[in-house]
């Protein structure tokens, strides 16, 4: 039964640590912060702004995706939202990139996430096939571990009930799980599955697959194929492992991002230019909740969902397009242009604070991070940006996650 799966999973783990199973030896973290990066003219020097101490509990977390080196960019919170450097930490792989792709190097959602249970940061290295894991205390990083993910170019990860899944996009495509247990994974043998997906083993951005996502009850496993065009869903027996698969045609033409509403349907954002949703059943079967909503944009390739409304972020028109997500499941547009707020260039992955009420956005090509508060009514309001990459340093920052 599900609610026995967390202790299941602890004493599996616990077995398979003792028998030298659980992972690769850890890594030697770096935690010497690394001075705060200079900010373009146009960015406020937010230390200096009154009402907005930094604290050093909340944080904000940025994947450079250096070929030469990936790193994680950490950014204090402050009160009123904004954000300010606190220091870099590299994750002991290296970052990579999709043939093709431009502002969005991974072509995907989801390579950085965090895992508010375990305080755990989950990092994937595409140019060296690894995962790295990282314990969060505030603005404060630990590497704990750098792990093979068991196929080629890592792109997406998840997390949910003491589990994680990472999506390698090259070749046919793979999902491989992993248990969570205290600061540590854990491999799940038997877990990988592949996605038949008959690409080559570098392939091109447009046909690899974008993200998977672990339904918030741990039950499922949906991974967006983009121009394959159809969602696969596993359903996880106790133990974490694939037990069974289905494949369903999605509504728009091109799955990019997934996110769930607060009754754990399935939503959708479609780099067509709109987004819909589903409901997922036992066994993996998706039912349509929601038709395609158009917003009238470019590449809608990322979401976030907080509260009822739901973020997209459109590549080609800089911008964020919000949508209310009805009891019922149902999208409806908060704006009827499609606007609902304007980024720096080259807007991609997107995150959202732990209490729900800021709003940060990755625009990868201007290499800062558009910082909103998000009102009562779903609007958003900006209230800075921050600087902290090169946009240009071969492949581009991808990846972003909040505490």
């Amino acid at each position: 039964m599900m609610f026995r799966r967390s202790g299941m999973i602890a004493a599996l783990a616990a077995g398979a640590l003792a028998l030298g199973l659980g992972s690769a030896p850890a890594a030697s973290a770096a935690t010497t912060p690394r001075p705060g990066a200079a900010r373009t003219a146009a960015a406020p020097d937010h230390t200096s702004l009154p009402g907005h101490a930094f604290t050093g509990r909340h944080a904000v977390f940025v994947q450079t995706n250096d070929p030469a080196g990936n790193a994680i960019v950490v950014y204090d919170r402050g009160r009123g939202g904004q954000l300010r450097e606190a220091g870099r930490y590299p994750t002991g792989g290296r970052g990579g990139n999709e043939a093709g792709a431009v502002v969005d190097p991974l072509a995907s959602q989801g390579s950085l996430t965090y895992d508010r249970r375990h305080h755990l940061l989950l990092a994937v290295n595409a140019g060296s096939d690894t995962l790295t894991v990282f314990r969060v205390r505030g603005d404060q990083l630990r590497r704990v571990q750098v792990l093979p993910t068991r196929g080629h170019l890592p792109v997406s990860v998840s997390v949910a009930h003491g589990l994680a899944y990472v999506l390698d996009a090259g070749g046919d495509g793979a999902v491989t799980g992993f248990w969570v247990v205290a600061d540590r994974l854990v491999p799940i043998p038997g877990s990988t599955k592949g996605l038949g997906l008959g690409n080559p083993s570098d392939p091109q951005f447009l046909a690899s697959p974008s993200q998977l996502a672990l339904t918030p009850n741990g039950r499922d496993l949906v991974v967006a194929t983009k121009t394959h065009g159809t969602l696969q869903v596993f359903a996880l027996n106790r133990f974490g492992l694939p037990a069974a698969q289905a494949v369903t045609t999605s509504v728009g033409p091109v799955p990019f991002a997934l996110s769930f509403d607060r009754q754990d349907r399935l939503q959708v954002a479609d780099a067509s230019g709109g987004v819909y949703s589903f409901t997922v059943h036992r066994g993996g079967t998706l039912t349509p909740v929601s038709p395609f909503v158009a917003n009238g944009q470019a590449a809608t390739c990322w979401s976030v969902s907080v509260g009822g409304y739901l973020y997209v972020a459109n590549a080609g028109s800089a911008t964020i397009t919000g949508y209310r997500a009805g009891r019922d499941g149902t999208l409806t547009l908060l704006d009827a242009a499609g606007v609902t707020a304007r980024t720096d260039a080259g807007p991609v992955d997107l995150a959202v604070s732990g209490d729900g009420r800021f709003l940060y956005q990755q625009a990868t090509g201007a290499g800062t991070i558009d910082e909103f508060r998000i009102g009562a009514d779903g609007s958003l309001t900006r209230i800075g940006t921050v600087a902290g990459w090169h946009p240009d340093n071969g492949t581009g920052a991808e990846g972003i996650a909040a505490s």
